[in-house]
C-alpha cells in the first residue's frame, strides 16, 4: 500500500497527462502553421520581386521619359511667360511711339502737297518756260500724294497693330497671373514624379534584396522554431516517464509485466524523484517555449518590415490598389489640361506676331518709297530753284517755294529715319518673342499629347497589375501575420499550462515529505533502476543520478562498475 494519498497521486498524474496531451496538440498545430507561414512568405517574396520587376519595365520607363520631357517643356513655358510679357509691353510702347511719329510725318507730307500746289500757282505766272515749271510742280505734287496714301495705309495698319498688341498683352498678363504659378507647380510636380519613378525603381531593387534577405532570415528562424518544436516530443516523453513513475508509486502501474510493489520509503523516494524530474522538465521546456516565441516574434517583425516597405512603395499607407502611379496619372492629366489652356491663350500672341510681321513689311515698303520720294522731291525742288534763279526777280518767289519744298522733304526724311529706328526696335522685340514662342510654344507642347496618352495607358496598365499584386501582398501578409500570432498564442497558452507543473511537483514533495529522508529497501532500488532504464534522454538520467546521490544510493550500472573495480586484484595478464 502506498504511503502517499491516492488522490494526490491521481491528481498529479491527471495534471501531468493534461499538459502532455496539450503539448502534443499544440506542437502539431504550431508546426503546421509554421510550415504554412513559411510557404506564404515565399509567395510574398515572389510577389515583391514581381512588383520590383514592374518598375523596371518598358512601360514605366516610357512614362518616366514623357514626364521628364513634359516637365522641361512646362518649365520653359513658365520661364518664358515674364519675358513674353515684357517683350509685348516693349512692342506696345514702340507701336505707340511709331504712332506718334506718323502724325508729324503725315503733316510734313501734307505740307509738301500744299507747297507743290503753291509752286504750281506761282509757275503759272512765269512767262519763260512755264510748262517746264508746271511739270516740276506737278511731279512733286504727285509724289507727295502717293507718299501720303502710303502713310495713311501705315496709320491704319499701325492702329490694327496697336489693338492686336494690346489684346495679346492683356491676355498674356491675365494668363501669366492665373497660370504662371500653376505652370511652375505642374512642372515641379512632374519633375518630382519623374524623380519619384527613378527612386521607386531604385528602392524596388533594395526591396527585392530586403525581401530576399528577410526570406532567408525567416527561413532560418522557421527552421530553428521547427527544431525547437522537437523539444515538445522530448518533454512529452519525459512527462510519460513521470506518469509511469507515479503509477508505480501508487501501486497501479498499467504495465502488462507486474511491477514490484514499492515500500513506503520507496514510494516516497519515487514521488520525490518524479517531482525533481517534473521541475527539471518544466524548466527546460519553459526555455524551449521562450525560444520558440522569440523566434516567432522575430519572424513577425521581419515579415512586417518587408510588407510595410512594400505598402509604402507601392500601395500607400493602407496598402490599397491606389499607388504612387495614380498620383502620376493625375499629374499628367493636369499637365494635359494646362497645355490645352496654354495653346488657347497663346493664339492671341501668335496673331499679334503675325500682324507685327505684316505691318513691319508694309512699313518698310512705305519708308523705302518715302525715302525715294523725298530724294526725288528734293531734286525736283533744287532743279526748279536753280532754273527759277536764272529768271531774276521774276523767279524769286518760286525759288523760295522750291527751298521750302526741299526743307520739308528733309524733315520728312528725318522723320522717316526716326520711324525706321522705332520699327527696327519692334522687329528685334518681335524676333525675340517669336524665338520664345518657338521654345515654349503650346502647340509644340500639344504634340506631346499622344505621348502623354500613351504614358497614361502604360501607367494604367502597370497600376492595375500593381494593384492586384498589392492586394495579394496585403491579403497574404495578413494571413501570415494571423498564422504567426496564432502560433504565438498557442505557445504562450502552452507555456501557461506547463507553468502548473512546478505546483504539481511541490504537492508531490509535500505529500512525500517525512521526518527523515526516504530509506528505500533493496527491492525499491531495483524499481528505481527499472525507471532509469526507461529514460530516453540524458537529462533524465542526470537528474536521476543526482537524486540517488542525495539519498546515498547509486544506479545499478554504476554499482556494477564499482564492484568490478573492487574485485580487481591488480594482477596484470599478458
Amino acid at each position: 500500500m502506498s504511503a502517499i494519498p491516492a488522490h494526490t497521486l491521481s491528481e498529479a498524474t491527471a495534471a501531468v497527462e493534461d499538459v502532455s496531451s496539450r503539448i502534443e496538440d499544440v506542437f502539431a498545430r504550431v508546426g503546421q502553421e509554421l510550415g504554412r507561414g513559411h510557404l506564404i512568405f515565399k509567395e510574398l517574396n515572389q510577389g515583391l520581386a514581381t512588383l520590383s520587376e514592374e518598375l523596371s519595365g518598358a512601360e514605366i520607363e516610357g512614362a518616366a521619359t514623357a514626364l521628364q520631357e513634359i516637365s522641361a517643356r512646362l518649365g520653359e513655358l513658365a520661364e518664358a511667360l515674364p519675358a513674353e510679357s515684357t517683350l509685348l509691353a516693349t512692342i506696345g510702347t514702340s507701336t505707340a511711339e511709331a504712332s506718334s511719329l506718323l502724325k508729324p510725318l503725315f503733316k510734313h507730307i501734307q505740307m509738301i502737297t500744299i507747297i507743290a500746289r503753291s509752286a504750281r500757282i506761282e509757275a503759272a505766272s512765269l512767262d519763260g518756260d512755264r510748262e517746264g515749271f508746271l511739270a516740276f510742280t506737278q511731279e512733286a505734287y504727285d509724289l507727295g500724294k502717293a507718299v501720303q496714301h502710303s502713310i495713311e495705309g501705315c496709320a491704319r495698319d499701325q492702329q490694327r497693330l496697336s489693338e492686336a498688341v494690346a489684346t495679346a498683352s492683356g491676355r498674356q498678363k491675365e494668363f501669366e497671373g492665373r497660370y504662371g504659378k500653376q505652370l511652375v507647380s505642374e512642372s515641379t510636380a512632374l519633375g518630382e514624379a519623374y524623380s519619384g519613378l527613378h527612386d521607386q525603381r531604385r528602392n524596388s531593387g533594395q526591396l527585392a534584396n530586403l525581401a530576399s534577405a528577410s526570406t532567408k532570415k525567416i527561413a532560418e528562424a522557421v527552421g530553428g522554431a521547427i527544431i525547437s518544436l522537437q523539444a515538445g516530443d522530448s518533454t512529452r516523453q519525459r512527462l510519460e516517464h513521470v506518469c509511469h513513475g507515479l503509477g508505480i508509486a501508487s501501486g497501479s502501474s498499467t504495465s502488462l509485466v507486474p511491477e514490484r510493489v514499492a515500500s513506503g520509503d520507496g514510494a516516497r523516494a519515487i514521488c520525490q524523484l518524479q517531482a525533481a524530474l517534473l521541475r527539471d522538465a518544466q524548466r527546460e521546456f519553459g526555455g524551449d517555449i521562450g525560444q520558440i516565441v522569440r523566434a516567432l516574434t522575430a519572424i513577425l517583425h521581419d515579415a512586417g518590415s518587408v510588407v510595410g516597405h512594400g505598402r509604402t512603395l507601392f500601395g500607400g499607407a493602407e496598402g490599397g490598389s491606389s499607388s504612387f502611379l495614380t498620383r502620376i496619372k493625375q499629374t499628367l492629366a493636369h499637365a494635359s489640361t494646362l497645355i490645352a489652356t496654354c495653346e488657347s491663350a497663346g493664339r492671341s500672341v501668335d496673331e499679334a506676331l503675325a500682324i507685327v510681321e505684316d505691318t513691319l513689311a508694309k512699313f518698310r515698303q512705305a519708308i523705302a518709297g518715302l525715302a525715294e520720294a523725298t530724294v526725288d522731291i528734293t531734286l525736283i525742288g533744287m532743279n526748279a530753284g536753280l532754273k527759277a534763279s536764272h529768271l531774276g526777280s521774276r523767279g524769286s518767289a518760286f525759288v523760295v517755294i522750291a527751298n521750302e519744298l526741299k526743307a520739308t522733304a528733309d524733315q520728312v526724311s528725318a522723320g522717316a529715319g526716326r520711324l525706321r529706328a522705332v520699327l527696327d526696335g519692334i522687329e528685334r522685340s518681335a524676333k525675340e518673342l517669336k524665338e520664345l514662342r518657338v521654345q515654349g510654344d503650346p502647340t509644340q507642347l500639344a504634340k506631346l499629347e499622344p505621348q502623354i496618352l500613351q504614358a497614361l495607358r502604360e501607367v494604367e496598365t502597370g497600376n492595375e497589375r500593381l494593384g492586384k499584386l498589392m492586394s495579394r501582398l496585403v491579403d497574404e501578409g495578413a494571413e501570415f501575420e494571423g498564422l504567426m500570432n496564432s502560433a504565438q498564442g498557442l505557445m504562450s497558452s502552452l507555456g501557461e499550462s506547463s507553468a502548473t507543473l512546478p505546483g504539481v511537483a511541490a504537492r508531490l514533495e509535500t505529500a512525500s515529505a517525512g521526518a527523515q529522508r526516504p530509506q528505500p529497501e533493496p527491492q525499491d532500488q531495483a524499481t528505481l533502476d527499472g525507471l532509469f532504464t526507461r529514460y530516453t534522454m540524458e537529462r533524465e538520467r542526470h537528474v536521476h543520478r543526482e537524486f540517488l546521490q542525495m539519498l546515498g544510493l547509486a544506479v545499478a550500472a554504476t554499482r556494477r562498475v564499482e564492484a568490478v573495480e573492487a574485485a580487481d586484484d591488480g594482477i596484470e595478464l599478458f
